[in-house]
């Protein structure tokens, strides 16, 4: 393998005359176009705009599979008895170790 002298004091096996491969044949490849085949909205018209497509099925209150935001889970104990036996165990825990 070689070694190249890239500075007064700096040497690498890349050869400095080499250019780096491009990441992608595409000319700009992290851009997400807006554009969609003309796509028809439960209000009959056809739209061709990702964001106004969206837009309209949010005002008529439809929700997009895959952004929807799920609700909190809610808890069906009582927090206030499960923490008086989770305090009551302790209690009974430490009396048990001073008994000994």
């Amino acid at each position: 393998m070689p070694i190249y002298q890239i500075g007064p004091t700096t040497w690498s096996t890349r050869n400095p005359n080499e250019r780096a491969p491009a990441r992608s044949d595409l000319p700009r490849p992290y851009v997400i176009s807006d554009e969609i085949p003309p796509t028809e909205q439960v209000d009959g018209r056809f739209y061709t705009s990702k964001a106004a497509f969206r837009a309209t099925g949010r005002a008529l209150g439809l929700t997009e599979v895959g952004n929807e935001k799920p609700r909190p889970k809610r808890r069906f104990t009582d927090q206030r008895a499960v923490k008086a036996q989770r305090q009551q165990a302790i209690k009974t825990a430490f009396e048990k170790m001073r008994s000994r």
